[in-house]
């Protein structure tokens, strides 16, 4: 067997070490195989390659099942070769016989965490834990080397945006692709920043309570009072205040009241049920 360092002749012995401990961290690939397995012999050669060109990204660990015969009854091996995929202590995956390498490849890759995944996540618990220079600092030596990664963009924009840093997140976002610009946080974070923007400059509630006083239907005072509305967590109203925009005069500004609507959708997210209600009543306005 190869001296290399991803390669492990495992047995009941050293099984919780070498594959169930490991595999908290990284996959492991279990591979049952026997001296007279014709097509055993055939895979392993392929198998030490993918283990030295994944570099540590995954852990070989073979298992003599003539020699281990309680460890593989143990995980109900009936043919051979079998190969048992482990991540974070479980089976996750696995393959029978002589599978082609490419199949191999595409089980490893779905369980494999990239660099700048592993960066996010440590950086992630560093941010939840108030440290958010370390997690910034991370999340940039992320971006470092993959410097196209549109999730680690839109992390980063995130952080700096609640830092109240809106000129550094709004040049990430422009910096964003096309499929970019589609992720659910790219989406949310914009909305904020034009709700923020629109905030700036809305007149004191109390004027605009008095304006609609005079007259329910300024559409003006209800596009200020819905964003008032948003800003405090009462979305439910801040969407029927838009809604009243629509019904009154689909031309005032451009059509606000929808726009400002679908604004509101995307800072909210699909899966918000203020959102779901409101969008049926959109749908039954519009048709």
């Amino acid at each position: 067997m190869s001296e290399s360092p991803f390669i492990h002749n495992v047995g009941m012995q050293n099984f919780q070490n070498l594959v169930l401990e490991k595999s908290i961290n990284k996959p492991v690939l279990v591979d049952f195989w026997a001296d007279w397995c014709q097509p055993c012999q055939t895979i392993m050669p392929m198998l030490a390659k993918l283990a030295e060109e994944y570099g540590g990204k995954f852990e070989l660990a073979r298992v003599n099942a003539d020699a281990e015969q309680e460890l593989a009854a143990h995980f109900g091996i009936k043919s051979l070769p079998t190969m048992k995929l482990f991540y974070q202590g479980q089976i996750v995956d696995e393959k029978l016989g002589a599978v082609p390498e490419s199949e191999v490849r595409a089980m490893l890759d779905k369980h494999i965490v990239s660099e700048s995944q592993q960066f996010m996540q440590a950086a992630m618990m560093a941010y939840q834990q108030g440290q958010t220079e370390q997690a910034l600092e991370m999340l940039n030596h992320a971006l470092a080397k993959d410097p196209d990664n549109a999730e680690l963009k839109v992390t980063i924009a995130q952080m700096v945006q609640a830092q109240g840093d809106t000129e550094s997140a709004q040049a990430l976002l422009d910096s964003l692709d096309a499929e970019g610009n589609k992720l659910d946080g790219a989406i949310k974070l914009r909305a904020e920043i034009k709700l923020a923007a629109q905030l700036a400059d809305l007149p004191a509630i109390d004027e605009i309570e008095q304006r609609l006083a005079q007259n329910p239907l300024d559409l003006e005072a209800l596009l200020h009072k819905s964003r008032h509305l948003t800003a405090h967590g009462d979305h439910d109203n801040a969407m029927a205040c838009l809604l009243t925009i629509m019904r009154t005069d689909r031309s005032f500004q451009d059509d606000v009241g929808r726009t400002s609507l679908l604004e509101l959708f995307d800072l909210l997210g699909g899966e918000h049920p203020s959102v779901q209600t409101y969008r049926r009543k959109l749908f039954t306005l519009l048709h």
